[in-house]
């Protein structure tokens, strides 16, 4: 059994992975290169080497009743989409109220960690580290590694022919900080995720002109949605979720089609997806559809070739100026301190079991935290992956023979889709509900909703129709929090806290309580004939 883990880095995974193990009695050692805990959410305005890197302006893309940690709601009067700056501040009271300092090791960078030689009987690693310029090496009985996959900025020059004859500036997405630098220029952005189309936002409201140069285009959503509620609120229930995994994909598709469209239609804009069927991450922007019909941000397709002051675009002759050029492009990962023999990155994913887990390894005493990229929020995914995780390393948990593991990881390589639900077309992509429904069957923390519906209808009612808030996974099984049920029955009055500051007096009629009444039934309906 573990008793001494190592934890490399202290950001929303590695402080989650702290908790996890003090909660099962072990002793956690976390190694973070910075001077602050954070991670990508501790904003600096210099890019620190083998650390995420954010602008000033970046907002949580995930709303806080469905980002938080599950057992730590965020304060009440926080909006409901967090800046970085409070967001930093979450993640220090949560370190404070469960006293995880103590375990963090500040300025000290993990050199290596290699199995012992009596690896295959005890588990053991040995990790050296360096610190202040001293290097030290201590013994471990597990290791987490909370690394992210932002540190290694993907910036694929090769693929624009003429780059190293541009008189301009260009950079990747990583090295911006700030709007300033755009004022009066004519500026290109190169990739249409969350970042490029943030950035190309921002620099519309100084820059002459933005162009926003996308592949294979995306569908974009506003954090406010349906009725003005959070969008993931809205989105991310366990009865939507089950009735899109029961549609073929093709029919999902084109009912998220007409969804996304319902804002405004994409083809007119320039942004809809190519490929419709395989699952693309969705952009969360609010202000890029107003950018582009109001003549400050032009959509263009892929870059033909670069010249010193100008580019030009696929099937558009036309030269147009350019200053500057953001690749917003993504990023790769590795584990420089891991040899290859432990985890070996391959098309941009590792042979994990359930991304935690080296399938391979004799002793199951390393995990991966937080390497998934699901449709739902960072936070309590790495928090779930550690909670299990340190449950197999204490020994409570056992995963199953290699070669299970290594056909379950291999068949997650070929991605062949069952025609059903969703198509997910990148690696580490993942359906959140249902990874996180598995990870909770393995700790046998699973809500029972058929009992539940006879025990308690009201709680039952509101997680199969109601947001997938991470509180549901504290109500049973190890880990249970005496407050989760009540934080799921009062999600929406937090939510409404900060965006209701102006007291209305509410109108009633006789028609609108008739049709909360039918609605109701036509509820109770659907319940039962979904139990049935």
């Amino acid at each position: 059994m573990a008793k001494r883990v190592a934890v490399v880095g202290a950001g929303v995974s590695g402080l989650a992975s702290i908790k996890c193990c003090l909660d099962e009695g072990l002793e956690p050692t976390c190694f973070e290169r910075s001077d602050y805990l954070g991670g990508l959410w501790r904003f600096t305005e210099h890019v620190e080497e083998g650390r995420a890197s954010l602008y000033k302006s970046v907002v949580s893309n995930s709303c806080k009743e469905m980002s938080c940690y599950s057992d730590f709601p965020f304060p009440e009067d926080y909006p409901n989409y967090v800046p970085n700056s409070l967001l930093l501040n979450y993640l220090t009271m949560y370190a404070d109220r469960f006293n995880l300092r103590k375990c963090i090791q500040f300025k000290t960078q993990v050199c290596s960690v290699t199995k012992r030689p009596d690896f295959t009987v005890s588990g053991q690693w040995e990790v050296v580290t360096l610190c202040e310029g001293k290097q030290e090496s201590a013994v471990f009985d597990a290791v987490m590694v909370c690394t992210g996959f932002l540190t290694i900025p993907n910036l694929p020059l090769d693929f624009f022919p003429g780059i190293n004859t541009f008189k301009g500036q260009y950079f990747h997405s990583r090295e911006y900080k700030h709007p300033d630098i755009f004022k009066d220029k004519r500026v290109l952005v190169v990739g249409m995720g969350n970042s490029g189309t943030d950035i190309a936002v921002e620099a519309s409201h100084l820059a002459e002109k933005v162009f926003l140069s996308t592949t294979g285009g995306a569908w974009v959503i506003s954090r406010v949605f349906d009725s003005g509620y959070p969008w993931d609120m809205v989105f991310m229930t366990r009865f939507q979720n089950m009735f899109r995994n029961s549609l073929p994909t093709p029919i999902l598709s084109w009912l998220i089609e007409k969804k996304m469209n319902s804002w405004f239609n994409h083809e007119n804009y320039g942004l809809a997806p190519e490929d419709r069927i395989q699952l693309r991450e969705p952009v969360i922007n609010d202000e890029l559809p107003g950018r582009i019909i109001t003549g400050k941000v032009f959509v263009k397709p892929k870059v033909k070739e670069v010249k010193e002051n100008s580019v030009i675009f696929n099937n558009t002759p036309k030269e147009e100026p350019i200053d500057i050029i953001v690749f917003a492009t993504g990023y790769t990962f590795a584990f420089p301190f891991l040899d290859e023999s432990v985890v070996k990155v391959e098309d941009g994913q590792a042979s994990l079991f359930k991304y935690i887990f080296p399938a391979h390894l004799p002793k199951p005493t390393l995990a991966v935290i937080g390497l998934i990229k699901p449709l739902g929020s960072m936070i309590p995914t790495g928090e779930m992956q550690a909670r299990w995780a340190v449950r197999v390393l204490k020994g409570m948990n056992t995963l199953p023979p290699s070669s299970v593991m290594i056909k379950e990881v291999n068949e997650r390589r070929e991605n062949k889709h069952s025609g059903f639900g969703f198509c997910y077309c990148k690696a580490l992509q993942s359906d959140y509900v249902s990874y996180m429904d598995e990870l909770l069957s393995y700790m046998n923390a699973k809500p029972n909703l058929f009992s539940m519906l006879l025990t308690d209808p009201r709680l039952a009612l509101a997680i199969f129709f109601g947001p997938c808030s991470p509180y549901q996974f504290r109500l049973t099984g190890p880990g249970k929090w005496e407050g989760a049920r009540n934080a799921i029955l009062t999600q929406w009055d937090r939510t409404f806290k900060v965006t209701k500051t102006r007291i209305l007096q509410e109108s009633s009629s006789a028609f609108a309580k008739c049709l909360k009444l039918f609605s109701f039934l036509v509820l109770l309906m659907a319940v039962f004939l979904i139990f049935l």
